[in-house]
């Protein structure tokens, strides 16, 4: 009995023993992990600035110059030459429509200028024959071979047919007009685009009846587009032509810069809304894109930090904030308002604190930085 007694001491002691010897090695991995080493980051003082307080209108991007083309002249197309997202050249024809009573118009027309050029010819014809008559006249008259009566006469024939002249200038002139206005109409069967760009609808079909006004297509220039956005009534006045704000497309990654191009006065009592239309250029831009344009409406004091120094792991944020003695260690933080290449930091970190900025892939918490 004492034996067994014995020999349970001496394992509780070797457990005591064994107990002891873990923990002194977990402290020494410890504090070799605490002492660990990180070269080549490179770290930042932050400090509270005036940040803007900005406003967010949103609107639709739409080409600068559209070209919406209508009919002018009743008729059937009879030919379409392009499609839904073609590409054409100022020129090009487009389509073409069956004008029947048009052309008709056109080609009765010219014949009238024809007619009215003959006119014209017979006119000066007597004109010139009645011309000669009077020379004649006035010379016997001088001569005391006619009477009175007779030189007032050929005098009264020569003034009539300078007349005539007069007359048959005018109508030729007049259906000449006409001839062109007819020929113009005639030349509506033909549609041709007026920019350069690229064509965004297409409602018309062969073998479509067609009237003035309805819609044939849609060209749109390229390379130049406007987002239109609603901005509130609290920024009228405030929103300047010329000025640059940041702006963000759906589709395309970044912040853009929208000048201002055009402000509309107006306010909509509807929505209590005034358009502002902003020039943006990207590539890749397309109408109809949603879009979203901060405006400055204000400044108040915060702390900004470069979104490099931003580590975002599920639903957690932090950032690396150094001590004193440069060890490492994890600050969760709280995000706002993202401008440019800053972030703005809510709440997590106070004036005067040292965050890592480059090179947080390297850092470990507990980590010496060098």
């Amino acid at each position: 009995m004492k034996r067994y007694a014995a020999a349970l001491v001496c394992l509780v002691a070797a457990g005591t023993l064994l107990t002891a010897a873990g923990c002194g090695s977990r402290g020494k991995e410890g504090t070799a992990e605490a002492q660990q080493v990180v070269k080549g980051t490179v770290m930042e003082h932050v400090g509270s600035g005036a940040i803007p307080d900005l406003v967010e209108a949103v609107g639709t991007v739409k080409a600068r110059n559209v070209a919406q083309l209508a009919a002018r002249i009743p008729g059937t197309v009879t030919a379409v030459y392009v499609r839904e997202g073609d590409r054409v050249a100022k020129g090009k024809l487009l389509l073409t429509l069956e004008a029947a009573e048009t052309v008709a118009g056109a080609a009765g027309a010219q014949a009238s200028v024809t007619e009215a050029e003959r006119g014209l010819d017979e006119a000066k014809a007597r004109k010139k024959l009645a011309d000669v008559t009077f020379e004649r006249y006035q010379k016997l008259y001088a001569e005391q071979a006619v009477t009175r009566q007779e030189f007032d006469s050929r005098q009264t024939e020569k003034d009539v047919a300078s007349q005539g002249v007069a007359r048959a200038e005018a109508r030729l002139a007049q259906v000449r007009e006409g001839a062109k206005a007819a020929g113009t109409l005639a030349g509506y069967s033909r549609v041709s685009a007026p920019i350069s760009g690229i064509v965004t609808a297409k409602p018309a079909d062969v073998g479509m009846t067609v009237f003035p006004g309805a819609h044939l297509m849609t060209v749109e220039e390229e390379g130049h587009y406007r987002l239109e956005v609603a901005a509130p009534e609290s920024l009228r006045g405030k929103v300047r032509t010329g000025e640059t704000v940041p702006v963000t497309i759906d589709g395309i990654e970044g912040t853009l810069a929208g000048r201002v191009g055009e402000v509309v006065p107006a306010v909509d009592p509807a929505s209590r809304t005034f358009t502002a239309k902003l020039d943006v250029a990207a590539k890749g831009l397309r109408s109809g894109v949603y879009g979203r344009a901060s405006f400055a409406a204000g400044s108040r004091s915060g702390i900004m930090v470069p979104r490099s120094a931003v580590v975002v792991r599920g639903a957690l944020t932090s950032v690396w904030a150094v001590d004193r003695g440069n060890i490492a260690r994890m600050r969760l933080v709280k995000t706002g308002r993202a401008l440019g290449d800053k972030v703005e930091i809510l709440s997590g970190l106070s004036d005067g604190e040292r965050i890592v900025v480059s090179g947080i892939e390297r850092v470990t918490d507990g980590a010496r930085i060098e």
